[in-house]
C-alpha cells in the first residue's frame, strides 16, 4: 500500500498482540497522533543479543518510507518496532515505559519461506535513513529495560557496517531508578564479538558514537518535576522539567504534519 495514514486513533489493551502493523511492501505511511496504551507485556526479560519475540504498538516491517510523530506510547513491550525498513522519520514521540526499537536482519528474497515478503522492501544492505529526534523516553521506576533499542545479528555485522540512522540527536531520556535496570541504550553494528554496545549512560554512547545524540540529555534516578500529571495519564512536560526545551527544529514537512514548530515528545510544555 501507498501513503496510509493512521491519525487520532486510541488502541489499547492489546498484550498478546500488535497494535497497528504495516507488514510488508509499505510505501511512505503516516502513523501521526495516535495513543498505544498496554500492547504486549513489558515483564518478561528480553534477550541481550535480539529483542523478539515481541508486540508493538507500530510495527512497520520491510518497508519504504514512514512518518512516526506525534504519538504517545504507554506501558508497551515495544513502543515503535521498524524492522528492515529504511527512511522511518520518528519525531516527536513520548515513549513511557516502550522501548523504541530499530532492527534490521540477514532476510532476503532468496530461500525465505515467503520470498516475495522481503522483495516488497528495501534489500539487506538499504535498510537504512531513519530519523529519530526531539523523542521523550522515560521510564519508571519499576522499567529494567533499554529505551532505546538498536539492533541486528552479529552475522550481519561484516556485510552491513553503516548505521541504520541518519539523524539521532535533540531526545531526552529519563529514568526513575537505574539500579538493576538494563542499559539505556542498545546499538548496532559495533567492532565486538556481539556487533553490540551496551551502553549504561548517554555520555558513553556519546562517547563511542559521536556523531549522533550530540544535544540530547539523559536524567538518571529523576525525581524531579517532569509531568502534569501522570497519574491520570496527562503527559505533557511540566516547563521546570530541565529537557523540556531541548526540541530541535523540525523539518517543514514534519512542522506541517504535527502543526508544531518544534517540542521534546507529543506535546508542548505545560503552561
Amino acid at each position: 500500500c501507498y501513503r496510509v495514514t493512521c491519525r487520532d486513533n486510541l488502541v489499547i489493551d492489546h498484550p498478546y498482540s500488535n497494535g497497528i502493523w504495516y507488514d510488508v511492501g509499505n510505501v511512505d505511511g503516516c502513523f501521526i497522533n495516535n495513543w498505544v496504551e498496554g500492547v504486549g507485556t513489558i515483564d518478561e526479560a528480553i534477550s541481550p543479543t535480539q529483542p523478539w519475540p515481541s508486540s508493538n504498538g507500530f510495527f512497520f516491517e520491510i518497508s519504504k518510507g514512514a512518518v512516526c510523530a506525534g504519538n504517545v506510547f504507554v506501558n508497551c513491550d515495544h513502543g515503535l518496532w521498524a524492522l528492515n525498513s529504511s527512511d522511518v522519520l520518528i519525531y516527536q514521540n513520548t515513549f513511557i515505559n516502550s522501548m523504541a526499537c530499530l532492527g534490521r536482519t540477514s532476510r532476503s528474497a532468496a530461500g525465505d519461506h515467503f520470498g516475495w515478503h522481503p522483495s516488497t522492501g528495501p534489500d539487506v544492505d538499504e535498510r537504512d535513513g531513519h530519523a529519530f529526534v526531539n523523542n521523550l523516553l522515560v521510564g519508571d521506576e519499576n522499567f529494567q529495560r533499554p529505551l532505546l533499542f538498536v539492533w541486528q545479528p552479529a552475522s550481519l555485522c561484516e556485510r552491513v557496517t553503516n548505521s541504520q540512522l541518519k539523524e539521532l540527536d535533540h531526545n531526552v531520556y529519563a529514568r526513575g531508578s537505574t539500579k538493576g535496570s538494563d542499559p539505556l541504550i542498545l546499538w548496532s553494528p559495533a567492532t565486538n564479538e556481539n556487533c553490540q554496545l551496551q551502553c549504561q549512560s548517554l555520555e558513553d554512547f556519546q562517547h563511542q558514537q559521536p556523531e549522533f545524540e550530540k544535544q540530547s540529555l539523559y536524567f538518571a534516578d529523576y525525581a524531579g518535576p517532569l509531568f502534569k500529571c501522570s497519574e491520570l495519564g496527562n503527559y505533557q512536560l511540566l516547563q521546570s522539567f530541565p529537557g523540556a526545551k531541548n526540541a530541535g527544529p523540525l523539518p517543514k514537512e514534519i512542522g506541517e504534519l504535527l502543526r508544531s514548530k518544534g517540542c521534546v515528545g507529543a506535546f508542548p510544555p505545560a503552561q
